[in-house]
């Protein structure tokens, strides 16, 4: 659509709200890299990272914090709603890059695709976890449609964004690299969703049930 990326002042609406946000996470050492327009207009995109395990969270929540605090100065309340708007409108997603050490040496896509293999037996777990009402948020977002995979299905794949997890088209070429989970909502808890990747792919969790590792 016309909004995704826009230019002009017919297609973009609060630039000066993202851009505020944007030096004022700078200047508190958030680690932000990226923002752009999104899909539906006044919807918009920032990227925190990399960082390195709980510390996603950190900064993703001071980030949160920040916006917020910055749309008092004009007046506008951020929603992270997962589908602000009903209809025929993209919903709003955490999408979550992920890679361990051995993702991104040469030859690491067979760890990448040995990782998604686990995800994919693990599905139901982290729905549950990957919004802050056990999923009941995320289903109205999980579609299949506007970019998005079907919350009761997993799917995977190269430069799918109709997919539970998406390798990037560069990954797939190079060999090595990282994935996209793209299942998180917007409302996300980031340190929730950064253990439960962790369990899976990492600890080998399997079910629904997770292990305490505190007398380990």
């Amino acid at each position: 659509g016309p909004y995704y990326c826009g230019v002009g002042a017919d297609k973009v609406y609060g630039r000066d709200i993202v851009e505020s946000h944007y030096k004022a996470c700078l200047y508190a050492g958030v680690k932000i890299c990226g923002t752009n327009a999104e899909v539906m207009p006044s919807q918009w995109e920032f990227q925190v990272g990399p960082c390195e395990g709980i510390e996603m969270g950190d900064h993703l929540w001071m980030a949160r914090f920040i916006l917020h605090r910055v749309c008092e100065d004009f007046g506008v309340v951020a929603t992270l709603d997962p589908k602000p708007m009903t209809g025929n409108w993209n919903g709003a997603g955490c999408h979550t890059n992920y890679s361990t050490e051995e993702m991104r040496r040469e030859g690491g896509l067979k760890h990448i695709e040995a990782a998604i293999e686990k995800l994919s037996k693990r599905h139901d777990y982290h729905i549950c976890v990957y919004d802050p009402r056990g999923g009941r948020d995320n289903s109205r977002r999980l579609t299949g449609h506007h970019e998005t995979s079907n919350i009761f299905e997993f799917s995977a794949g190269v430069a799918n964004r109709g997919a539970s997890i998406r390798i990037p088209r560069q990954v797939g070429q190079d060999g090595y690299g990282y994935f996209e989970d793209r299942r998180p909502a917007a409302n996300c808890d980031p340190y929730a969703v950064t253990e439960a990747i962790m369990r899976t792919t990492v600890l080998n969790e399997t079910g629904v049930e997770t292990k305490d590792y505190a007398d380990h």
